[in-house]
């Protein structure tokens, strides 16, 4: 998992939880990868893109409406506890606020997101993933998928968040719940998320079938493949 091994990451993810470290302060100053030994620009907006004050809608035209009682989220895959969540259980797990900043692919960049919902440490701590697993792959209500690298989902800022600037994320942004991950671009961030599955292979989604990066990292504009 990267230079970071698990121990190290749950001892970090564990000190966010406790808040003993400032929220967003690792994506600010790039700590964290500094720490993982990934070079970065100490810049805190990545090159190629520009600060938005808005927050612009972009997704693939379909907006559900999910009913919360209708709501699930299915965690499998290579787990040892595969576990479907209703919203009242979901919502029932330790909340997790972070402040990150958010970059898109399409070059805007927006700082100081407020994002609240479920650390994926969290969700991870319950199924248990199994070591051959390498890659997790997100599908949404709206027949998106994304896939990340294990790593990067298991960063201590990653959420599967329901709220944004202390409101309930809107159908606009991909409510009632979708998944942040702060330091990819942001189609990795599946709106509408419905199936997290932890896979031995990578299975590229729906951008990147499309020509779009697997790994997304904004320092490096790494974008496209």
């Amino acid at each position: 998992m990267g230079n970071l091994s698990l121990t190290e990451r749950k001892e970090r993810w564990a000190r966010k939880m406790a808040g003993k470290v400032r929220a967003g302060q690792a994506v600010r100053a790039g700590q964290a990868d500094l720490e993982a030994g990934v070079p970065r620009s100490t810049d805190r907006l990545p090159p190629g893109q520009h600060l938005t004050q808005g927050f612009p809608i972009l997704d693939l035209g379909i907006k559900p409406e999910i009913a919360l009682a209708d709501w699930r989220l299915e965690i499998g895959g290579l787990v040892e506890n595969p576990k479907t969540f209703t919203w009242e259980e979901f919502n029932a797990l330790p909340q997790f606020e972070d402040i990150s900043d958010f970059h898109c692919v399409t070059t805007w960049s927006k700082f100081d997101c407020r994002w609240r919902g479920i650390g994926f440490f969290t969700l991870a701590e319950i199924v248990k993933p199994k070591p051959e697993a390498r890659h997790v792959l997100f599908s949404s209500y709206d027949g998106y998928t994304t896939n990340v690298r294990i790593e990067d989902a298991l960063d201590d800022d990653t959420l599967v968040a329901t709220q944004f600037d202390g409101k309930p994320i809107t159908r606009d942004h991909g409510g009632p719940a979708r998944v942040i991950i702060p330091k990819l671009y942001g189609w990795k961030g599946a709106k509408f998320v419905r199936t997290i599955d932890f896979v031995a292979e990578d299975r590229p989604g729906f951008w990147e079938v499309r020509g779009y990066s697997n790994t997304a990292d904004p320092w490096t504009e790494d974008r496209f493949s």
